[in-house]
């Protein structure tokens, strides 16, 4: 992987080791020379991720629609900041600068992006490793969910298993750096997002 999209919250959570392990991920990153691509803030978890890949000397590109420019605090010393229309044109343009995606700690917004790159994993639109970094087990119960789901009939063992999952941070990057894709045929075409 040359650089991973990160989506995470803009809050910070109750617990410091949200921010704590934000930030060894992107130290981590910044170290293996890989390029930090996430939603462009300075607050929350997502301010600590970017603050541990800058003071690292690596290499950081926000993304962020012009909308949440006015309510969210932008950060204005990354790499590149990248201002886009609207939502769905920043979770493409995400996509189309990395090859990984992690999920950190985060709310609605953080599943909603890891969702929709799960699904388009799903239909065979990229074949990136995805990785959640479960800190303090706090994906523990939709990881339930999921494998629910596959129980009931609903989502296929095969697209479970390749959500990769670790507690720790070069776990995570470890198992992402091995990570052979499935051979999926392509149902649509990125044009048709």
């Amino acid at each position: 992987m040359k650089s991973v999209v990160v989506f995470c919250g803009s809050s910070e959570g109750f617990e410091n080791v949200f921010g704590e392990q934000a930030y060894v991920l992107g130290k981590t990153l910044a170290e293996k020379n890989r390029t930090l691509v996430y939603g462009g803030a300075k607050i929350g978890v997502m301010g600590k991720v970017a603050q541990g890949a800058l003071e690292n000397k690596g290499r950081v590109i926000g993304v962020i629609p012009e909308f949440l420019k006015i309510k969210e605090v932008v950060h204005e010393n990354l790499s590149d900041l990248i201002v886009t229309q609207n939502m769905q044109e920043r979770k493409l343009k995400m996509h189309e600068l990395s090859d990984g995606i992690v999920m950190l700690p985060g709310g609605f917004g953080t599943l909603e992006e890891f969702f929709e790159m799960l699904t388009w994993s799903q239909l065979g639109l990229h074949q990136y490793p995805i990785g959640v970094l479960n800190i303090n087990g706090f994906y523990d119960e939709l990881l339930q969910m999921l494998w629910k789901m596959v129980g009931m009939g609903f989502v296929k063992e095969t697209d479970y298993r390749s959500i990769l999952v670790d507690d720790d941070v070069l776990g995570l990057l470890q198992k992402m750096d091995d990570y052979a894709p499935k051979p999926v045929p392509k149902w649509i075409n990125k044009e048709q997002l």
